[in-house]
């Protein structure tokens, strides 16, 4: 399954695509998408199932299902920065 991840920050973003690499996907930094809103402007497109345990970051905010051109919201980070 697709996914997309925003973050707040851009380090966010670059740990994230750096912890998908290492579990051996092969990650997409791109620019968020219009339709999700994010503060850094960057989100990385990802295959391998989200973990929450193993893959958060302080930096992550949510995390999006890819359906054709619609999102579905899997998970959002509740603690603020």
């Amino acid at each position: 399954m697709e996914q997309i991840a925003t973050f707040h920050t851009h380090f966010g973003a670059l740990e994230f695509q750096k912890t998908c690499k290492a579990l051996g996907d092969k990650p997409k930094m791109m620019p968020v998408p219009r339709a999700l809103s994010a503060s850094c402007g960057t989100c990385v497109k990802f295959q391998i199932p989200f973990d929450p345990a193993s893959m958060s970051h302080e930096d992550l905010d949510s995390v999006y299902a890819v359906d054709g051109a619609a999102y579905r919201l899997l998970f959002h980070n509740e603690e603020e920065l």
